[in-house]
């Protein structure tokens, strides 16, 4: 084994320990007393407060050290990792997961990927001191146009800035130390007159700020969402991130960790909601059978499985890109943004069914189940909402279809690897748009490639080739899109074709984890052609296609491993962990 092999064996090891550490602190979420499970975490819900007792685990853990480069301190090493480690958290309550946490994590990369030594080395000093920092792009008045935003960092001769101006809806600003602020530097439009200024509570005088009154919200009630009111504040010339109006490269850049990593971190919400409905039907009998029983609720669980297996793959693809492929990462982690919160909030709206009246009850176990509903979506705004994300893929349609599909060579084998390490986040090479898409290109190479033996592997490959088929037709339409609908103004056609690709790297990336599994044979299931059968045909049907019959017992493989997994209590994603109680 070379030095390398062994620090990536170090490195998975590191990360599962960690996974397992933070599972066990959680403890049962089925006890009553238990302070951190799901009785607790409803009555701070319905509070509106943070899980006071699941911010002190979270302390204990020492979690912003999961946001801090293992170079300045922390334990961040692989962005995959950190989505596992996040999913424990989510998991068991997303406004604690949120509002712990995760917008630390978003206001940090701004810093390691554009930061200078010292304001690299004095926020990893802030986080690994167990202080908050939050991150302000948006303005309500022009949401995700950020360009437009009218929040002022006015230069003074000297180099320094004065504040003026409001930001509003921002996670933690009135518990955050220091604060990373998306700022107008200059009065002219374009794409230059903004830049990132990290500023530290203790350097605003006390009289030039004002923190707003906090936001109430229908999910995530925990979290604290408030404004800032800035009026004159001088800040000195040191808080500039990067270089003087070069804002949204840096926002662009670090959107490209945030929008992969973050829904990843969401599908625990939505592994407990499945959980919740699978223990239900398996307990509760009708017509002298189990609600598991009945066709078309068992269906629905298999199909909600298949959902978070699929979402898994793309956002373990949009995360290990980061690493691998960090020229082509803006077009992955715009997708992945986009698609995976649509998965998983429409696998647990299609569960609320299963559990029928139940569903709208605020306590005991189908409370939770209600809450993990009414969070999820918030999921799917954040810093960019599916629109914005769309809009970051549409441009770049064109130039994919020109430069790289059917031409470009297939992405690494280890972009569909869940527990292989992986180098330091290239930050610096970053781009901001993308010329390749190796990701489509192993869709192509997989279904020319692809063994038809078995009956679920001839499914495998025509459904591959269906999809390929597809691509081909996204690629015809690509080129020709008139400019206007290369643009934030595009047609509602062009938003539809943005969300056929994106489901076409989804098939992509679970054709990649399905042969990886294969080929290493470390997981049954996952090496399985059958499940990768029956996911690629629920994508295939979600483009409105008709593909063939699939094996009669594919949907029954499925189902079994759901139910095995369920009764060993073990996860429902890629990793198949298993969560206390």
């Amino acid at each position: 084994m070379t030095a390398a092999q062994a620090e990536y064996t170090d490195q998975e090891a590191r990360v599962a320990a960690r996974v397992a550490e933070l599972a066990a602190a959680f403890g049962d979420p089925g006890d009553p007393a238990n302070p951190t499970g799901d009785a607790a975490i409803l009555a701070a819900d319905e509070a509106g407060e943070l899980s006071a007792a699941g911010e002190k685990l979270l302390d204990a853990f020492g979690l912003n050290a999961e946001f801090v480069p293992a170079a300045l301190g922390g334990r961040l090493e692989r962005l995959d990792g950190l989505v596992r480690v996040l999913r424990e958290v989510f998991r068991r309550d997303v406004a604690l997961g949120l509002g712990y946490g995760v917008t630390s994590f978003m206001a940090s990369v701004n810093v390691w990927a554009e930061g200078d030594a010292r304001q690299q080395a004095r926020l990893a000093e802030i986080l690994l001191g167990g202080d908050r920092v939050s991150v302000a792009y948006h303005e309500l008045a022009h949401g995700n146009d950020f360009l437009r935003n009218d929040f002022a960092a006015r230069v003074q001769p000297d180099g320094s800035f004065l504040l003026h101006g409001t930001k509003q809806v921002i996670n933690n600003a009135a518990r955050a130390r220091a604060w990373l602020l998306f700022s107008r530097t200059d009065p002219a439009p374009g794409p230059r007159s903004h830049s990132v200024l990290m500023v530290e509570r203790a350097q605003v005088a006390p009289e030039r700020l004002t923190v707003l009154p906090r936001y109430g919200t229908v999910g995530v009630r925990g979290c604290h969402l408030s404004g800032l009111e800035l009026d004159g504040a001088p800040v000195p010339a040191t808080a500039l991130v990067g270089t003087l109006g070069h804002g949204a490269d840096v926002a662009l850049r670090s959107f490209q960790l945030t929008r992969s990593a973050l829904p990843g971190m969401a599908l625990g919400a939505a592994d407990s909601a499945l959980r919740t409905v699978v223990s239900f039907a398996t307990g509760r009998h009708l017509y002298k059978r189990t609600v598991a029983e009945i066709p078309q609720a068992r269906d629905t669980l298999g199909g909600a499985f298949l959902d978070l297996l699929t979402a898994d793959c793309l956002c373990l693809a949009g995360t290990r890109s980061v690493h691998l492929l960090p020229g082509e990462a803006s077009v992955y982690a715009s997708v992945v943004k986009y698609l995976v919160p649509a998965l998983l909030q429409q696998a647990v709206h299609n569960l609320s069914v299963v559990l029928g009246a139940r569903f709208y009850l605020r306590e005991g176990e189908t409370g939770t189940f209600q809450k993990h509903l009414r969070d999820l979506p918030v999921l799917s705004l954040g810093h960019a909402g599916a629109a914005a994300c769309q809009a970051t893929v549409i441009p770049q349609l064109p130039r994919l279809a020109r430069r790289s599909w059917f031409t470009t060579g297939p992405a690494p084998d280890a972009l569909f690897e869940p527990h292989t390490g992986l180098p330091e986040i290239p930050y610096r090479q970053l781009a901001l748009a993308a010329d390749r898409d190796s990701l489509s290109a192993s869709l192509v190479a997989a279904a020319d490639t692809l063994p038809d033996g078995s009956p679920h592997e001839a499914a495998v490959r025509a459904l591959a080739r269906q999809l390929t088929a597809e691509l081909r037709l996204i690629q015809q339409e690509s080129l020709a899109l008139p400019p206007v609908d290369r643009t934030a103004l595009a047609s509602p056609a062009s938003f539809a074709l943005s969300d056929r690709y994106a489901v076409v790297l989804a098939a992509a990336a679970v054709l990649g984890v399905w042969r990886r599994a294969r080929d290493q044979g470390a997981d049954p299931f996952l090496a399985d052609p059958a499940w990768a059968a029956a996911a690629l045909d629920r994508l295939v049907r979600r483009l409105g296609r008709r593909p063939a019959a699939l094996p009669a017992d594919c949907a029954g493989r499925v189902q079994e491993e759901l139910l095995r997994r369920h009764a060993e209590g073990r996860s429902f994603d890629l990793y198949a962990t298993a969560p206390a109680g």
